[in-house]
């Protein structure tokens, strides 16, 4: 199956979540939606179980492109990490999954696959990936920091003490979490990060 065939099943799965609960998401009706029989959304996924991992781990992928994206950015390490917490507070809030997988905090509305692995017998690569194991809360605050602490840490770029940066990038990451679960009120998100990192990095 092509990959884009696979999206559009993922796009439908979603487009359906943000209309009724997960629970009367029909697979019959995600395969119409996409333009596809109910046997290939089978072939693809294994079943509806395989379908709501698959489309956990596509957005957990997304929100880690775009802190790489926000990283990314041509300026010095306090905007990019609150570039990076403005990303992370703005997807979760308007995407529920990407605020599930980050708060831990699974709705009756949402799929809430086992973060474990589950046994795959799937010949579909991406499939695979998705039976794998599935990032926690505090997987995310790990894998964020050290992607954080890499970029601010590449060549061209003034070193700082490598213990400062990975501490000031959880902190940036646990702020910005904290503020999916209880939304700042003026000033958000970026008022918020570059009071902790005032004295925490020389720009």
């Amino acid at each position: 199956m092509m990959p884009a065939a696979r999206e559009s099943l993922l796009d439908a799965a979603y487009a359906a979540l943000a209309r009724r609960p997960w629970s009367a998401v029909r697979m019959v009706d995600v395969a119409a939606a996409a333009g596809v029989s109910r046997q290939t959304l089978y072939n693809e996924f294994g079943s509806k179980e395989g379908l709501a991992r698959a489309l956990v781990r596509r957005e957990a992928d997304g929100y880690l492109v775009g802190v790489d994206r926000a990283l990314a950015t041509p300026s010095d390490a306090r905007d990019r990490l609150t570039a990076t917490a403005e990303w992370t507070a703005a997807l979760a809030r308007d995407n529920a999954l990407v605020r599930a997988m980050l708060t831990g905090c699974w709705s009756e509305r949402l799929p809430s696959p086992t973060l474990s692995a589950v046994p795959s017998s799937s010949a579909v690569p991406a499939q695979r990936r998705a039976d794998g194991p599935l990032p926690s809360p505090g997987d995310f605050v790990t894998i964020v920091r050290d992607r954080a602490v890499t970029a601010l840490s590449a060549p061209g770029t003034t070193k700082p003490d490598t213990a400062d940066l990975a501490r000031s990038c959880e902190l940036v990451v646990r702020l910005a979490l904290s503020c999916v679960s209880a939304p700042p009120g003026e000033g958000g998100v970026a008022d918020l990060v570059r009071s902790a990192l005032h004295r925490q990095l020389a720009s």
